[in-house]
């Protein structure tokens, strides 16, 4: 009996052994499981595909971000499928990405959709003699039906705290920031919004100095949106004469700056003025 009992236990650890590996024979290839989770992984994640909108930029913007509206609207079929890949973008894929994927996602979205708008309504001499472009009209964006002002206003501007947008947002004037040739990426966003924002304020209409009435004239965007600059350019001590939104803008605006333009603003004791926006559309 004792024999018995001794050899049962002896074989009692093997059989355990035995039950394990034929359980384990039965579940799938944990190498092909993990295989299969980063490849699903690298799908989801996958950045945005703007080959399309690039080609259209090349086509129809010059060097200057003026638009031939005319010829766009005449081969308008590539804008068209752009925009539907757009608004086919699931949310589940959209929240999958990076902070400045979205971001380039949402610029490139509102510019692409107000092309959209001026060749639907084309000739015209505004976008402001457009009903509702920005309040009304909608526009299929990662599965949600949505306005320009809604990605502005909304989203841009509530979750990201990346004030550079304002020199990328395109309302098709004149007066607004210069269309690239180029689509926005997460990659090279900030890279992007830099070379911008000295696109933007190397213009006259954006920036200019009066140093015998000591007065420096900036673009209305900055008098809208001028608050969206303190979180990031108005911690430090006003500057002379400047209010903190003031402050925060001219911290802003002296990163893009010439050097004599850079030690005219580090002086203070001058006024901020905004010049007047011209809406006349920014066509070639």
């Amino acid at each position: 009996m004792k024999f018995k009992f001794k050899k049962l236990l002896f074989l009692f650890p093997i059989l355990l052994i035995l039950a394990s590996c034929s359980r384990l024979n039965n579940l799938p290839n944990i190498e092909e499981q993990t295989q299969e989770i980063q490849e699903l992984t690298t799908i989801l994640v996958q950045p945005f595909n703007y080959q399309k909108y690039n080609s259209i930029l090349k086509d129809y913007v010059n060097s200057r971000g003026l638009v031939d509206y005319k010829k766009l609207k005449e081969n308008r079929q590539q804008l068209d499928e752009f925009n539907y890949t757009i608004g086919a973008v699931s949310l589940s894929n959209y929240n999958s990405w990076k902070d400045s994927e979205k971001i380039a996602f949402l610029i490139n979205a509102y510019n692409s959709f107000t092309l959209e708008s001026i060749i639907d309504n084309y000739p015209t001499k505004s976008i402001r003699n457009i009903i509702g472009v920005w309040k009304i009209r909608k526009f299929n964006v990662a599965s949600k039906k949505i306005t320009l002002d809604h990605i502005e206003h909304q989203i841009l501007r509530k979750e990201f705290n990346q004030p550079g947008i304002h020199v990328a947002l395109v309302c098709a004037a004149i007066s607004c920031p210069p269309l690239r040739q180029e689509a926005y990426t997460g990659r090279q966003l900030e890279e992007q919004l830099n070379d911008q924002a000295k696109k933007f304020l190397g213009n006259s209409q954006s920036f200019r100095i009066d140093s015998q009435n000591k007065t420096i004239y900036l673009s209305s965007i900055f008098k809208w949106f001028g608050k969206d600059f303190e979180e990031n350019y108005g911690q430090t001590e006003n500057i002379e004469g400047l209010n903190k939104t003031e402050t925060a803008i001219v911290n802003y605006a002296r990163k893009y700056v010439n050097s004599n333009a850079q030690k005219f603003l580090e002086k203070g004791g001058y006024k901020v003025k905004y010049s007047d926006y011209d809406w006349s559309l920014n066509i070639q």
